[in-house]
């Protein structure tokens, strides 16, 4: 197939996608390989009546969670951390006290910073994991969409609400509550808000310019394209006047366009963000579902098993988010299908009508 015909193909098959979805409403996807000659964007459906545009916003869900671990990999390389540190070094009291009790043990002081990235903390889940009694956290996000949460807020409510999985280092339990944690790390050592560290050492000297974090800045330069609706199933989420979504912080709350993303993983990639030896500690995977591995804040995903043509590098997020990167044909894949049926079917899109063909293409 030759290369016109396949942007062509890839384009028609996601307009078709959001076409005969009645729950998905706007999909965004960009696809850039130097080595393929290829930057194709694309965009499909619509927000509030606006078509939707490859240059147009949209909220990155857990994608957001490298912008948190890279982070924090650039305050190890400027000597002010440790991955090996205690996370208590960087908490305040009231924020580490019981923790972390498991059996009847208290292992808060065992928690290292690497076991927040790598989802090995034993620490459960404010976003997923269901309380003994009462509304999960996402319902009460979801109910009360006026109500504004800090970090500190989700790590208590984890406390009173959730127990811990296991002892830290034992095995991999997805965590946003982690994630939390990360972020006032950062703020201890920065002396920032979160926030300010995005835009200081990630969004600002990468050219980031319409990346932000909703509900707590503003990007450099403002879309002229409105922010793309979230669907939860059939909720219709603006991320900018639900207040409750604060409580997702530097667990995955930032707002980017394709292109920002495709500058911010390029950078990583080619080591001008953070070193190679860093990024390389970064990928000490551990098995963390079927087909798809967990280092410091990156996934691994193994389209098809024992085979390095399909394995690609990145994360993905609970709305059909994607930032990846396949080393084999040195493919870069954006994109976000914004509606949260899609974490599982989005990624089959990506593998079956973009991945897969470009490996083929590729191959000649």
């Amino acid at each position: 197939m030759k290369k016109d015909d396949l942007h062509r193909s890839i384009l028609q098959k996601l307009d078709e996608r959001v076409a005969s979805d009645p729950r998905l409403h706007n999909a965004h996807l960009l696809i850039h390989s130097d080595k393929l000659d290829i930057h194709w964007p694309m965009a499909a459906g619509e927000t509030n009546g606006v078509a939707a545009h490859p240059q147009q916003p949209y909220h990155t869900a857990s994608v957001g969670k490298i912008f948190t671990s890279v982070l924090v990999a650039i305050l190890v390389e400027k000597g002010l951390a440790r991955f090996e540190d205690p996370i208590v070094q960087y908490l305040s009291e009231d924020i580490v006290k019981n923790l972390h009790l498991f059996k009847g043990k208290d292992y808060t002081n065992d928690i290292q910073i690497h076991h927040l990235l790598s989802h090995t903390s034993g620490l459960p889940d404010f976003y997923e994991d269901k309380p003994k009694q009462g509304k999960r956290l996402l319902q009460e996000i979801l109910d009360n969409p006026s109500r504004s949460w800090t970090p500190q807020e989700t790590i208590h409510w984890t406390k009173e609400h959730l127990t811990p999985r296991f002892q830290p280092g034992k095995r991999v339990h997805y965590t946003d509550t982690g994630y939390n944690l990360l972020g006032l790390i950062i703020e201890n050592i920065t002396s920032k808000p979160y926030h300010e560290a995005l835009h200081d050492y990630l969004f600002t000297p990468l050219q980031m310019k319409h990346s932000y974090l909703a509900q707590f800045s503003q990007p450099a330069i403002k879309s002229e394209y409105p922010v793309a609706n979230i669907y939860i199933d059939d909720l219709i989420i603006n991320v900018d006047d639900y207040r409750s979504f604060s409580s997702f912080y530097s667990g995955g709350q930032t707002v980017c366009t394709l292109d920002d993303q495709l500058l911010f993983m390029k950078a990583l990639v080619n080591h001008q963000i953070i070193q190679k030896e860093t990024l390389d500690k970064m990928m000490d995977w551990n098995k963390m579902w079927i087909g798809i591995d967990y280092g410091y804040g990156l996934m691994r995903m193994s389209f098809i098993p024992f085979s390095k043509k399909y394995i690609g590098w990145g994360h993905l997020g609970a709305s059909g988010t994607c930032m990846l990167y396949f080393p084999n044909t040195d493919l870069y894949v954006m994109g976000g299908f914004n509606q949260t049926t899609y974490q599982s079917k989005g990624m089959n899109f990506i593998f079956f009508n973009v991945v897969r063909k470009l490996v083929k293409y590729a191959e000649g």
